[in-house]
Order: structure tokens, then C-alpha cells, then sequence
């Protein structure tokens, strides 16, 4: 479970609190009570229902009466629990043959004699008692007992060896180290722990961000940047030449951007914008600055297909100030791959895009000054060392079309300078988008089929590839061939993750020139090409996807000027919050802020890029007033005392190393 010393028992909180100081008597439980009971096993049994789901069955008896508890579908339990146990649940009492309680929570208080001699009863009552995270061949049971032996002569070790200075506990309300942690083992009250979370949650963000701001200090101290201080020509002149006016925070953005890259040290900064947003215009003008000024630039994407789009885009853009980029992917091969690495060599390509093919051994830049990394969540942290590595002191700016919360990317990217493109461009037509129940489909479909005949191109999405006896969802590969026979007057293609990567471009690549009418996909299309055509989107089995998801899925229609559809597919016939949320707004950083508050921060970390583990003590809805305060004095710290130095943060610097041994090298690129 991790836990290798004390510090990781002390360390090891419990995951919730069973409240034990108001227990109810069983005869006094009416249906429609939500209640918590003590009482010993009289009988237990797996029965099952004729919806073959068996259920496990106990009979609780206090001093008062008897009562039934009931799990659907769990039948394990069979296993764990016994005759003679004490059991504390807690749930809604309803009726149904009687009296029975549907335990939301159980705890195993003390074994019975069917388990072996019999543990004297654990007199809970008047208690909080804590459930601990537990592994198969260790209950919580058995490590609230190794904790409750420990516990006085741990936190005693901690006493006076409080990381955090005291002035801060002070103005920060918060309680000292050894009290926070003796509370969340032994809290006097459920509303107790929460002091005490918070404590830890502080501790835990300030030392995060401290290696974050460590991070970026190193890379401002040790690697001399470049100074681009070039006369601006290419740059006023490629937005003279612009078929629109930049929006204002496209121009704020690039302010941003410029102004860093005429410091001396690299720039470092993560540029966020919602799918249509304007980002590429904006890249575009950070990779002029680097010519103009005598260097070349590159952009990385993380498919041959991206970066062919970028190519196209890109070509379009500089075509008015006479500016070719040159691409390399894996594709480009023989004669054509030579010619590009001459080219690349010579520095003669001053605009490089390509894909992970840019990082290899044979590929060497004259002068390389600034790389940008498009969908920077699909590469791995290597990869974009390796990349910044290839100029030596480059620029680095990384782009993202995935809203996050700004909590979210201070936690995860807090090294990166943070840039926001928070403006559509005006004209934009918002895509029209609909929640559905299963009354709707046939309408639905047969809009789909008008659409098509109009010469219009659609997805629909489906969450899993294959069916599946456990989801009771529609799946891609089976509905494809129903699709086939219903619509067998268009061309209907499949994409999932499990083609290979030549089968994906070939069906991306048909579908772009039109020869596939409607795709059926399951979420690899999340990160997409444009088909400015596409103007229908149908995500099956919506209720499945978070909101950052559907808004990116959507954002795969509406690319051109004709009116665009989003029709999300729902079991039920009222929409969630979730779904509801979705078709009311159209910004991409709302519904991901709102997405944090439905589904909480465990479900949006996703693939971890940044080598730090998701957080375990913080909430990112409740701690945003924490996470600000504890980015705030990391960064003062720092710039400071870049190493940490001065005696009075020998505790900090020893504190960062226990919790991040071996991690810091990972932060030397972002």
C-alpha cells in the first residue's frame, strides 16, 4: 500500500469516518429514517432475485431488536462478513418484507466466534471511527489497529519539527503539523477532520508548487536564453496582411508571449484556448519573432495528420509575407526526407512542422530558437525535453485546446507561465446542441439523413469499441454495421483505438476528402482534424463522457460556414446537470470548471504527465483560496532563495526533498 515507514503510517489518513455519536436504536427506525446502527450478525445468506442479481442478506440485533440489511449485488460480502461480527452501517431504512436497512457504509467493528475467539466488543458508541484505505489480505480493521499502537509515538516524533513556519500557521488559520495529523486519526467529531484536512491540503499544494517554482528558476538560472530582439517586419507585417483583426485576447496573448521572449532566460509558458480560439495565429506569430530575429522555429503535433493540418493552415497564413514552412513526418521518406534535413541543417527551413520524427538523432537544427508542442498532453515530459534540447536554449511554448481549470493547470503545469485565449472570433456560429432521450432517435436519425443527402458529412460517437456484457452501452464496431444497412446509400467508415496507426490516417484522410460520409468513432476523434463539411455530431450514450470530453467532441463540427449540429443521446428522458450544462453554454472553460464540480478532480487528472501523483489531501472545488496563497509563497520564496539555501528554509528544503527525491529532474523542461 506505500507504506514503508512511519511517516507513511502517520501519513496513511482514513478515506471517510464512520459517525458513531449518534447511533440510532433498530426499534426506533421507521421507513424513509436514514440511519446508523450498531449490532451483531444473527444470520446472513446470498439469495437471489429473479433479475439474477444475488444479494446479500444480514440480520442486525441490538439490545432493542432485529433488522435486515440488504447489498444488491454484492455477493462477495458472503466472504467478509460472519456470524458473530459487529457491524456499524449506516443508509436508508425502507420497507420491504419488513424493515431493512440498503447500507450506503459498513464497518466490521469486531469478529465473532465464527472467526475465530472472540474479540471482546469495541465499545464505539459516543466515537467517530475512521476507515482506512485497505488491501487484499489486510483489512482497515488490522491497520486502524497498527495506527491506533502508533499513533502517540509517531505524532511525537513530529513535535516541534513543524515544516511550515509558525507565522504562517498564524495567518493562514491553520493547525499546527502534529495536531492536524493526531485529529485525522482521532477526530472528536466528523466536522473535526476538516481543520485538519485542510492543514495537510495546504501542506501538500505549497511544497507542489515550490518544486514547480524551483523548476522554473533553475530553467531562468542555468540555460541563458535568447534575447529576440530582432526589427519586428515580419511580424507587423504578417498581421497587416491577416484577413481579420486579431481578437482582443489574442492580442493580449501575444503581448504576453513577445514580451517574455524578449527576456533573456527561455520562455516556458503553456498557451490554453478553446477548439476555434485562434491559437495557431498566435503560434504563428511567436515562430516569426524567432525568424526575424535569426533563428528557426518548430511545431511539434502528436499525429501525421495534425501536423499536416498545421502544415496547410500555416501555408495559407504566410503565403501573403512569403514564408514556406517545410514539413517532416514519418512519411516523408527517400529523396524528400533528405532534401527536408538539408534544408533543416542549413537553417535555410526557418518554419519546421512535423511530429515525434523531429526529435530523432539524424535531424539537427543550424539554429533552433523556438519550439511549440500542439496538444502538449498527448507527449510524454521526454519528448518535450528532447525537443527543447534540440535548440539548446529555445523558446518553449505548449499549446492546448483542452480547457482545464486554471486550479487544475496550476496544480499539474504550475512550472509553465500561463497564457489564456479566453475570446472566440467574432462570426463564429455556435454549434446547435440538443439532449435527446430515446423517444428522439428515429426523428434524430432521419435529420441525420437529410443532412447527408445535402452533401453534408457527420459523427457519431460511441463510448466503447466492442459490446460488453458489463456496459450495457452501444458499441462502435456493432453499430457500424447496423449503420452500414441503414444508411447503405452513403459511405459509412469506422475509427477506434485499436486500428492501427496507418488505418487511422487512411480513414481520417478519406473522410477529409470526402469519400466517407459519415464516420462512426469512438473518442480518438477527441483531438481531431478539421472537416470544415462535418456539420453533424451524434454522441451516443452521453451520460458516459465528462464535460471537457463532449465540449471537445463538439468542437469536431462547426469548423466551416455552414450551421452545425451536437446531439447528445441519453438513457433517460431528463437531462443530468452534466448534460444540461452542456447544451446551455458554449465555453469551453466554464464547462470545464463546472465539470470540476460535478465529477470532483479524481476523474480529471487523466494520464499523469508531470510525475506527480494526484492529489491526496487537497480538493481543487474547496482549496482554490489554498492553492493561490500556497503558489503566491513558493514563487516569492524561490525568487528568493532559488536553492533553498538560507537557514531559515533548511525545514522547507528538507521537507521537498523527502516527498520529491529524484522527481526535480523531470521539471528541467515543463
Amino acid at each position: 500500500m506505500g507504506v514503508d515507514t512511519g511517516r507513511d503510517l502517520l501519513y496513511h489518513i482514513p478515506h471517510r469516518y464512520e459517525d458513531a455519536t449518534t447511533v440510532d436504536s433498530i426499534a426506533s427506525l421507521s421507513p424513509g429514517d436514514d440511519a446508523t446502527v450498531i449490532g451483531t450478525v444473527v444470520s446472513k445468506g446470498v439469495l437471489p432475485t429473479r433479475r439474477r442479481l444475488r444479494v446479500f442478506r444480514a440480520v442486525l440485533k441490538d439490545e432493542t431488536g432485529l433488522i435486515e440489511c440488504a447489498w444488491p449485488g454484492q455477493p462477495w460480502l458472503d466472504r467478509t462478513i460472519a456470524r458473530g461480527d459487529r457491524l456499524l452501517v449506516s443508509g436508508p431504512v425502507r420497507f420491504f418484507h419488513g424493515r431493512q436497512i440498503q447500507p450506503r457504509e459498513h464497518t466490521v467493528l469486531s469478529r465473532g466466534a465464527d472467526e475465530g475467539p472472540e474479540e471482546p466488543p469495541a465499545s464505539v458508541e459516543g466515537q467517530v471511527f475512521p476507515v482506512y484505505p485497505a488491501t487484499e489480505g489486510l483489512t482497515h480493521r488490522q491497520v486502524r489497529g497498527i495506527i491506533e499502537e502508533n499513533l502517540e509515538a509517531l505524532v511525537a516524533e513530529l513535535e516541534g519539527r513543524d515544516p511550515l513556519p509558525a507565522a504562517w500557521l498564524e495567518e493562514l488559520s491553520l493547525l499546527p503539523l502534529a495536531e492536524a495529523l493526531r485529529t485525522l486519526h482521532r477526530p472528536d467529531s466528523v466536522a473535526a477532520a476538516e481543520p485538519a484536512r485542510r492543514r495537510l491540503a495546504f501542506e501538500e499544494l505549497f511544497f507542489l508548487q515550490l518544486l514547480h517554482a524551483r523548476a522554473r528558476a533553475r530553467l531562468r538560472l542555468e540555460v541563458e536564453g535568447i534575447s529576440f530582439s530582432g526589427p519586428p517586419d515580419l511580424t507587423e507585417r504578417f498581421v497587416d496582411e491577416l484577413p481579420f483583426r486579431l481578437t482582443n485576447a489574442q492580442q493580449r496573448v501575444w503581448r504576453e508571449i513577445r514580451d517574455d521572449m524578449e527576456r533573456s532566460h527561455p520562455m516556458n509558458r503553456l498557451l490554453q484556448g478553446d477548439v476555434g480560439s485562434g491559437k495557431t495565429v498566435v503560434a504563428a506569430l511567436a515562430m516569426l519573432r524567432a525568424v526575424e530575429s535569426g533563428y528557426q522555429a518548430v511545431l511539434m503535433a502528436p499525429t501525421e495528420l495534425l501536423a499536416e493540418q498545421h502544415l496547410r493552415t500555416l501555408t495559407t497564413l504566410l503565403e501573403p509575407i512569403d514564408r514556406v514552412p517545410v514539413l517532416l513526418t514519418g512519411s516523408v521518406t527517400g529523396k524528400a526526407r533528405q532534401y527536408a534535413l538539408q534544408r533543416i541543417e542549413s537553417g535555410e527551413a526557418e518554419i519546421v512542422v512535423g511530429t515525434h520524427a523531429l526529435i530523432q538523432e539524424s535531424v539537427a537544427f543550424r539554429c533552433l530558437g523556438m519550439a511549440i508542442v500542439d496538444e502538449q498532453h498527448r507527449f510524454g515530459v521526454e519528448q518535450r525535453r528532447r525537443l527543447r534540447e534540440m535548440g539548446g536554449r529555445a523558446d518553449a511554448l505548449v499549446m492546448s485546446a483542452t480547457p482545464i481549470p486554471r486550479s487544475l493547470a496550476l496544480v499539474l503545469y504550475g512550472d509553465l507561465d500561463l497564457s489564456l485565449i479566453d475570446e472566440l472570433p467574432p462570426g463564429r456560429r455556435p454549434v446547435t446542441t440538443g439532449v435527446r432521450g430515446p423517444e428522439s432517435r428515429e426523428a434524430a436519425f432521419e435529420f441525420l439523413r437529410e443532412q447527408l443527402g445535402e452533401g453534408r458529412q457527420a459523427y457519431i460517437v460511441y463510448p466503447i469499441i466492442e459490446e460488453s456484457e458489463v456496459l450495457e452501452v452501444r458499441a462502435a464496431s456493432s453499430m457500424h454495421e447496423q449503420l452500414v444497412k441503414r444508411f447503405s446509400e452513403f459511405e459509412v467508415g469506422l475509427l477506434h483505438g485499436r486500428l492501427k496507426a496507418a488505418e487511422k490516417d487512411d480513414v481520417m484522410r478519406r473522410f477529409l476528402a470526402g469519400e466517407i460520409h459519415l464516420l462512426v468513432a469512438t473518442t480518438v476523434i477527441e483531438v481531431g482534424i478539421d472537416v470544415p463539411n462535418a456539420t453533424v455530431m451524434f454522441i451516443e450514450d452521453a451520460e458516459r463522457f465528462g464535460l471537457a470530453q463532449l465540449h471537445q467532441l463538439r468542437g469536431r463540427v462547426g469548423r466551416g460556414a455552414a450551421q452545425s449540429y451536437c446531439v447528445a443521446f441519453q438513457s433517460g428522458r431528463e437531462p443530468s446537470r452534466r448534460l444540461a450544462a452542456f447544451a446551455a453554454t458554449h465555453d469551453g472553460f466554464a464547462l470545464a470548471e463546472e465539470d470540476l464540480r460535478i465529477r470532483g478532480q479524481g476523474d480529471l487528472f487523466g494520464k499523469d504527465q508531470s510525475g506527480v501523483a494526484t492529489l491526496r489531501f487537497a480538493d481543487l472545488e474547496r482549496d482554490r483560496d489554498l492553492l493561490e496563497e500556497a503558489r503566491r509563497r513558493a514563487r516569492a520564496i524561490v525568487d528568493d532563495d532559488p536553492e533553498l539555501a538560507h537557514r531559515a528554509h533548511a525545514d522547507l528544503a528538507r521537507e521537498l526533498e523527502e516527498r520529491y527525491a529524484g522527481r526535480e529532474a523531470m521539471y528541467q523542461v515543463g
